[in-house]
């Protein structure tokens, strides 16, 4: 029987980022050094594929440090934590190493920074994602205000009006947190903001990619986890600019076939925490239904890498 004709778009970029190749890296480098088991506190990156691979190399992941033993390394996610967590694992002398994105320590240190000057910091992220929580324990409790849309901008009950500065979760909507700073600034006009944009670079980038996409795509196929904050934005970003159809799929055997039934165009691409070879998956997954041609739809090239912590760099 004849395959149907399908014109498949792959973002470029897409997939792993430096701070998530990074935050792998370290795990299977801590296992390489010290053996298993090696304690993560919280998935190392939102994927459950990558979590698997690494928990079957004998990392073990945990979601407190109180699940942690004294005598093991334990390895914090690339989402970053509250400071409450580093203080208590010195204090029971454990080895940890610090995998926290620098993009997101940047952020920690801009709410430092401003908090040192005296300022109150208004966050701009999701309730209850580890990079917000891990952004908002850098400082004591009531120093750091959350706020998700304009809407929550009114509500805001803050110390001094004047004394006001905003930063934002690395991975949000770049048009979405448009609108929030808007709103900030209608109402705190004198507020600070970050020295240079919080969105992290390949969340830009990814989002970017999507919306070169979307007006050609009859359909959109973002290969990310459901808890991944940027592979999320990804669907919303694909839907917002005119893809018809867009949906999250962690693996091929998620997609949904009679969603996509008489398209003949459709968008792939991967979140920040997604490896390559689960797009791979999808293209594959295609091909067996579709007479399949590729093209590429390239809007950045990014060439960025992180170090890991020198603990890892030494002999063991």
């Amino acid at each position: 029987m004849t395959k149907p004709s399908l014109t498949l778009y792959l973002a470029a970029p897409r997939g792993f980022c430096a701070g998530v190749d990074r935050a792998i890296k370290i795990v299977e480098m801590a296992l390489e050094k010290w053996g298993a088991p090696v304690y993560v506190r919280h998935e190392i990156v939102h994927n459950r594929y990558v979590v698997d691979d690494l928990r079957a190399k004998g990392a073990v992941f945990v979601e407190e440090l109180e699940e942690c033993p004294d005598d093991r390394p334990v390895i914090f996610s690339a989402h970053g934590v509250p400071k409450s967590v580093p203080a208590e694992a010195a204090k029971r002398n454990m080895l940890y190493v610090d995998a926290t994105c620098p993009l997101v320590s940047k952020v920690h240190i801009e709410a430092e920074r401003h908090h040192a000057d005296g300022f109150q910091i208004v966050m701009i992220g999701h309730a209850g994602h580890p990079e917000t929580a891990g952004t908002m324990g850098q400082l004591p409790e009531g120093e750091v205000l959350l706020v998700e849309t304009p809407r929550d901008v009114a509500d805001l009950e803050v110390r001094d009006p004047e004394r006001l500065a905003f930063v934002t979760q690395t991975t949000l909507s770049v048009d979405d947190t448009i609108d929030v700073v808007a709103a900030l600034k209608d109402r705190f006009p004198n507020i600070k903001g970050p020295h240079k944009e919080d969105i992290c670079y390949a969340t830009t980038n990814r989002q970017d990619a999507v919306k070169a996409m979307a007006a050609k795509a009859d359909a959109m196929l973002v290969v990310g986890a459901p808890n991944s904050s940027n592979s999320r934005r990804l669907v919303e970003v694909g839907a917002k600019a005119g893809c018809g159809y867009a949906q999250l799929v962690q693996r091929a055997t998620d997609i949904d076939w009679r969603a996509l039934e008489g398209i003949t165009t459709i968008g792939v691409t991967a979140g920040a925490s997604a490896p390559e070879v689960l797009v791979d998956e999808v293209v594959e997954a295609l091909k067996a239904r579709y007479e399949v041609t590729v093209e590429e739809i390239e809007t950045a090239r990014e060439n960025v890498e992180f170090k890991v912590p020198r603990v890892m760099r030494e002999p063991a």
